[in-house]
């Protein structure tokens, strides 16, 4: 069987960033890798949960909304795949970091916090989304622009 793309990169020299994970067409996937893999530090659900919430609102929201296909979490709770169709990779870094500015200054509510809106409503926490989103923001304004997986981090 084929491996998939993702599995293809090789974690163990993987650091925090943002990476193209795949293009497809007029689709790129971005890799917004917000934790190391394999290191133990992983996101709780709750912020992962969180900043779901929190960034899926505000990206949806900026001026690349009608090209957002889709925001959600890596399983392995090291990050977020960002889905966009023809909006250049420094644009998306570019709104990216206003985005998480946005969490990080956030002084209201959680976005879609009610029964009604989620399935698991109890388990949200501006807070929790502010202090990831706080660390991957350093992280990101410090990472090269190269949008390219690691030298050798392919197998």
């Amino acid at each position: 069987m084929q491996k998939i793309a993702s599995f293809q990169i090789d974690h163990r020299i993987l650091l925090p960033g943002m990476y193209i994970s795949r293009v497809d067409g007029d689709i790129t996937t971005f890799d917004l890798r917000v934790k190391r893999p394999n290191a133990g530090d992983y996101m709780s659900h709750l912020e992962m949960h969180s900043a779901e919430h929190m960034f899926a609102t505000y990206v949806r929201n900026s001026e690349i909304a009608a090209d957002v296909i889709y925001f959600g979490p890596m399983g392995c709770r090291t990050g977020f795949y960002l889905l966009t169709r023809n909006v250049s990779p420094e644009k998306v870094k570019q709104v990216t970091l206003r985005v998480l500015a946005q969490i990080v200054a956030h002084d209201g509510p959680m976005f879609g916090q009610s029964e009604e809106e989620c399935g698991n409503y109890r388990e949200l926490s501006v807070e929790a989304a502010r202090e990831l989103c706080r660390g991957y923001l350093a992280a990101l304004e410090n990472a090269p622009d190269t949008f390219e997986y690691p030298a050798g981090g392919t197998q």
